[in-house]
């Protein structure tokens, strides 16, 4: 069993006379600042000239420069930028500002595993990676709780690196939930096929194949909708809370018999190869190279994909009941 460390094996002093620039101010990025700055931390936030996040970040009592200046002014620098983006801004604006002894921190492995940003040997490069959107990893720091995160280190010049990474997880709270330890090739190929597979990808698929078989078969689309799209919160939270065993525990007699006997038929022996091929594209940089040369190209695919998913039925279907929804106007 991987070993989890908390609160007592991480020394928040190796921050104490320390600068973090959190590059980056969106969902993660004004979560961490926040949270270091409530731990203690001094924070500055880099961002670009004319960025509507200026004023946000401003607002919360953060200090606000351009992206050079934040890395020039930082021993730690956390990158909180989209993937497709990062390598530009290290390039033109990080690099050239990084000092020996710096430390250059990532949420996720993407552009140092497949070689997008290449660092100098002098600075050590780790990985700190919530395992959960901003807000949440902010609101449960504020509860005096937190989201259990990884860590990893890639290149440790300071002899340091990891006692580092562990300091900055206990600065925004991870410790306090538990944190893992894992290497950046890892977590990015395990995350890449989470999301491809399971979270996004598989998830997105079989909600809209269900919704569609039940309208074809001639059913009203609103409870197709709440058969198929609506009721998985539901589920995934029992999952969430106590694993499939809860959630089974939870559903009717009825429903645990299909599971058992009819899900099998849906997630076949072909799913599972096809899974394994995904798995596949990951690992040898076919996947990261295909979205790398979207991006160059203007995203023309990736728009065009966006433009017809977001006209699916399901999506007109929903819009109209959620707006229906008084409970939901609550949350």
């Amino acid at each position: 069993m991987a070993r989890m460390y908390y609160d007592a094996d991480a020394n928040l002093d190796l921050l104490n006379g320390k600068t973090v620039a959190i590059i980056g101010y969106g969902s993660q990025g004004h979560a961490h600042a926040l949270n270091l700055k409530d731990s203690g931390v001094n924070v500055v936030v880099g961002l670009y000239e004319g960025s509507k996040s200026i004023a946000k970040a401003e607002a919360e009592g953060l200090t606000v420069k351009s992206v050079a200046d934040a890395a020039k002014s930082a021993d730690m620098i956390m990158i909180l930028l989209p993937d497709e983006v990062q390598k530009t801004i290290y390039t033109s604006e990080i690099e050239p500002n990084l000092e020996p002894g710096n430390v250059l921190a990532f949420a996720h492995g993407f552009n140092i595993n497949f070689a997008q940003i290449v660092p100098p040997d002098f600075v050590d490069v780790v990985m700190i990676a919530p395992k959960g959107p901003g807000h949440l990893v902010r609101r449960t720091y504020e509860q005096g709780q937190g989201v259990p995160a990884l860590f990893a280190v890639y290149q440790n010049a300071s002899d340091q690196a990891r006692d580092r990474a562990m300091a900055y997880a206990k600065g925004i709270g991870g410790t306090r939930a538990g944190i893992l330890e894992t290497t950046f090739r890892e977590e990015t190929e395990t995350d890449l096929f989470g999301e491809q597979v399971v979270l996004c990808g598989g998830l997105s698929e079989l909600i809209k194949s269900g919704f569609q078989t039940l309208v074809d078969a001639g059913y009203q689309p609103e409870l197709a909708y709440f058969e198929c799209l609506h009721e998985v919160k539901l589920i995934v939270d029992l999952v969430v809370e106590g694993g499939l065993a809860k959630m089974r525990d939870s559903i009717s007699n009825t429903a645990e018999y299909g599971d058992y006997t009819r899900g099998p038929r849906i997630i076949t022996d072909e799913t599972r190869a096809e899974m394994k091929k995904i798995l596949a594209e990951i690992q040898s940089g076919q996947f990261a190279r295909e979205f790398v040369l979207e991006n160059m190209s203007g995203k023309a695919g990736f728009n065009a994909i966006r433009r017809q998913e977001a006209e699916h039925p399901i999506e007109e279907v929903g819009k109209d009941l959620r707006a229906m929804f008084s409970w939901l106007k609550k949350v």
